[in-house]
């Protein structure tokens, strides 16, 4: 790779930490020349190569850092993300990619105005176990698919007050943190759905914001369920499909995000794999079952897509405008839980 593309993550908190430093760095091609760390030396000690700066506007007066990386609370994604593509850089938002749909829109008219480059870090989209239910679905094993289920429950019967995502500020809650995720990944497999109905709520005592939900997407043919919950002490199932030819059940987690806060790296041995006693099984009728081998997870895949957008040898895998409509499902999904019925999904209005 000749062409090296200088890159700036602001924030050095968890999202900063572990899902973009530590990805850029290992991502070929991606220099991680900057970061922005308000206070503390973590950062530098970190990534002592990379200049440190203490304000946003720092880092956008160097005019080197051509991507611009924001990995701030979700409440400042809009403004800070404005800001950037404003001083002409390509911008990548951490996920949710901003908390309205309107504020999406803007954005996304902002970098066509501006010629630059703008996606989401829908990083769930490279999880091995998620790749591995797409070859799934494009192998046909399951006939004509009737249900679809996926889960990313928890279980942290105490909230945390004292973190901006459950102290009750806006940009809180579960449905942004985790349905930002389920929602693209349902979106990235089966497009547009006809409908919706959720429920958004606190099973949590003390909670102060969405600690929980479930929505139903409806297809024609299809139903596909998403749920979320931080009162699961044993966890069920990842994903569950039942089609007319076979079912398939995946337990447990893409592990890249535990292995990278453990401090394991992308060159450590097995990262991203799973155990085989972590497969998934695949279920026909008057058959054994069988397990099917998870395909390796790697979060580098989304920024070398990046890369290869920037560079014009390839196109751009989440386009700001599937981000708009994740967002869109969001509020849906809001207005159905208070409204207690399920609302038709008209996207017509995306920028």
């Amino acid at each position: 790779m000749t062409d090296t593309i200088r890159a700036g993550v602001i924030g050095f908190g968890l999202a900063g930490r572990i899902f973009h430093t530590a990805v850029i760095a290992a991502t070929p091609g991606l220099e991680l020349a900057a970061i922005v760390q308000r206070k503390g030396d973590e950062a530098a000690k970190a990534y002592p190569e990379a200049t440190i700066y203490r304000s946003i506007e720092e880092l956008l007066a160097d005019e080197s850092i051509r991507l611009v990386v924001v990995g701030t609370p979700s409440f400042s994604h809009f403004e800070v993300a404005e800001q950037c593509l404003r001083a002409g850089k390509d911008v990548v938002v951490d996920k949710p990619f901003t908390l309205t749909s309107d504020e999406a829109a803007h954005l996304i008219q902002l970098a066509r105005q501006k010629k630059r480059l703008l996606t989401v870090y829908q990083n769930r989209r490279w999880d091995g176990d998620f790749k591995t239910v797409k070859t799934l679905l494009a192998s046909e094993k399951l006939g004509c698919l009737a249900a679809f289920e996926s889960h990313y429950d928890r279980f942290r019967p105490q909230p945390r007050l004292q973190v901006w995502r459950e102290n009750g500020g806006p940009g809180g809650g579960t449905l942004f943190d985790l349905g930002s995720h389920l929602i693209d990944q349902a979106l990235t497999l089966f497009g547009k759905p006809e409908s919706i109905f959720a429920s958004v709520r606190k099973e949590r005592e003390n909670a102060t914001v969405d600690d929980a939900f479930d929505l139903a997407l409806f297809y024609p043919k299809l139903t596909v369920y998403l749920r979320a919950s931080n009162l699961t002490c044993k966890l069920g199932a990842r994903f569950t499909l039942h089609g007319t030819q076979g079912s398939f059940i995946k337990f447990g987690i893409d592990p890249q995000e535990d292995a990278l806060k453990a401090g394991a790296t992308f060159d450590s041995l097995g990262f991203g794999d799973e155990p085989e006693e972590a497969w998934g099984k695949l279920y026909v009728e008057n058959a054994a079952p069988q397990s099917i081998p998870t395909e390796t997870g790697d979060y580098r895949g989304l920024y070398a897509n990046v890369r290869d957008a920037l560079l014009g040898v390839g196109e751009l895998e989440v386009k700001p405008e599937q981000a708009w409509r994740t967002t869109r499902l969001i509020e849906l999904a809001r207005e159905s839980s208070s409204q207690g019925r399920a609302l038709p999904v008209d996207l017509s209005n995306e920028p």
